[in-house]
């Protein structure tokens, strides 16, 4: 009685004349590595199928990290785009009253964001009264407020940063009125406003918790207030 064929002539056919086929495809190579660890035996160490494990493992993590690195780079590279546009945005406007509203309007919607307030220290009522009349965008505050509101349970060293992430918005009522209940994070962009001016704060709340977030990087925020700044530098001139 003939020996049965262990494949088929045809598929056997098709290995022999085209092997790689088979050298490229990984999960039949480790059907067949695993077929022949059986045959071996329990008894038998084949070296030569652990350091295959082991580097299909490496190129695994290496595939990963390259993978990891490609998206990282994605982001960072949409994220600079969004802050050029915000930029941008912020350098049309020919009036205050325009460059206000397009605060509130275009920009919070390039960055993402819920809701936009700008902080301004005053110590005089008058002052405070006339910028106070240019709507709930801008928030009047008294002496200190920017360090006591950015600085939260951090403390002073918080206060300092050009730019504070955090998730939760504590206190948000007195900045954000009626919208802080819908707010759960923001990022809190200190601005230097010049000689003989209080600091004032740009304040950008958003309902996505992890929208911003202590762990997050801040340089490109940190990029826009520096610009806003100036622009706003020019404005109270």
């Amino acid at each position: 009685m003939g020996s049965i064929p262990a494949i088929a002539e045809d598929l056997r056919a098709r290995i022999i004349a085209d092997p790689e086929m088979i050298l490229d495809d990984p999960d039949v190579m480790r059907a067949l590595v695993a077929a022949n660890e059986k045959a071996l035996g329990a008894n038998i160490v084949d070296l030569r199928g652990i350091a295959m494990e082991r580097l299909e493992a490496r190129l695994d993590r290496l595939e990963e990290t390259h993978r990891s690195v490609i998206a990282a780079a994605y982001d960072n590279l949409a994220g600079t785009n969004q802050i050029h546009r915000a930029v941008l945005r912020l350098l049309d406007p020919v009036d205050f009253e325009s460059f206000l509203s397009g605060l509130s309007k275009d920009v919070a919607t390039i960055l993402r964001v819920d809701c936009v307030r700008l902080v301004l220290e005053s110590a005089r009522n008058a002052q405070g009264e006339a910028l106070g009349a240019l709507g709930d965008m801008v928030h009047v505050a008294r002496p200190g407020f920017v360090d006591e509101y950015a600085g939260g349970p951090h403390g002073r060293d918080a206060a300092a940063r050009p730019v504070t992430l955090r998730q939760g918005v504590p206190g948000g009522e007195e900045l954000y009125g009626d919208k802080s209940g819908d707010l759960r994070s923001e990022a809190l962009l200190r601005l230097d406003l010049g000689t003989g001016r209080l600091p004032g704060m740009l304040a950008l709340g958003s309902e996505d918790p992890h929208q911003f977030a202590p762990g997050q990087g801040t340089d490109l925020l940190a990029f826009f207030g520096g610009v806003f700044e100036r622009v706003m530098r020019r404005w109270l001139a």
